[in-house]
This record gives C-alpha cells, sequence and structure tokens, in this order.
C-alpha cells in the first residue's frame, strides 16, 4: 500500500513565508513530484525571495505539471539540501505552491 503525500498550496505566493503560514487540517492537497530543479544557494534565494518573476525554468517544465487531483509538481530547492518548495507553474510564473521541510 502506498502512502499518498499532501501538502498546504497557497495560489500566487509571494515569498518564502507565504507558504509557512498555519493552516486547517484538511486543507493540504496530494502532490506527486514530476521532476526535481535542484539551484545554487543565491539562485534559489533568489527564487524564493520573489516568487512573482517569471522564471525560464518553470515555463519549460510547466507542460508536465498539473492541478488535478493529485497535483504534479515541480520540487525546487537549494542544491545539497532537503527541504524546498513544491510549485504547480502558471507558464513562466509560480501559480500555486508548498513549502516542504524535507524531501
Amino acid at each position: 500500500m502506498s502512502v499518498t503525500k499532501t501538502a498546504y498550496f497557497i495560489r500566487k505566493p509571494r515569498v518564502l513565508e507565504d507558504l509557512q503560514s498555519p493552516h486547517a487540517n484538511g486543507t493540504e492537497s496530494p502532490y506527486e513530484i514530476v521532476k526535481r530543479i535542484p539551484l545554487g544557494k543565491i539562485a534559489y534565494e533568489n527564487f524564493y525571495t520573489d516568487m512573482v518573476a517569471d522564471r525560464q525554468f518553470l515555463e519549460d517544465f510547466a507542460p508536465i505539471c498539473t492541478t488535478e487531483s493529485v497535483r504534479k509538481c515541480l520540487f525546487v530547492h537549494q542544491r545539497g539540501r532537503k527541504d524546498g518548495i513544491l510549485v504547480v507553474p502558471d507558464g513562466c510564473y509560480v501559480g500555486s505552491a508548498a513549502y516542504l521541510p524535507y524531501e
């Protein structure tokens, strides 16, 4: 029996702190990681401090992501770290995202 992983997704977040807010039980959505995007320290910091900027890597992989019953997401993280951000792109922008303290 497989365990379904869930996360709390926020629509159109601006910064990492938007993803770390408390939420009610039962408001999480199931997800599947379809692609990992490892970034260098500065690139990852730029990403999580300005998630409203357009990003080519989001646009490149947007076609393989969905918001259907199980969200198919990108896992954007700093190279060498276990935490990161699940992203369902909207073209070259972050459509919705969730913070994962570890993957």
